[in-house]
């Protein structure tokens, strides 16, 4: 979670709160469509934290194994953000 948002754990809650309620939107075809650009939204809102996550273990371990992963995490962001457009509204 970035230092500048405050009130961390509400936040996490919430934000896992919707990407469960998506999800199981996406399986219900009256609302896939809705549901799927919520998680889009939900995907591209928590980028920043995945940035400031990589930024935050790099500065203080460098690039290892983990720091690694965390950046190849960020592409993979908007490769799930084409696989849920492509599931819930390209179809």
């Amino acid at each position: 979670m970035p230092d500048y948002l405050p009130w961390h754990k509400p936040l996490v809650l919430i934000s896992g709160f919707f990407e469960i309620a998506v999800g199981v939107g996406l399986m219900i075809s009256s609302v896939q469509t809705y549901a799927a650009w919520g998680l889009i939204l939900l995907l591209l809102t928590v980028f920043p934290a995945n940035i400031e996550m990589f930024l935050k273990a790099w500065r203080k371990h460098g690039f290892t194994l983990y720091t690694w992963l965390l950046l190849l995490r960020l592409p993979l962001q908007f490769v799930l953000i084409a696989w849920v457009y492509w599931a819930g509204v390209g179809y």
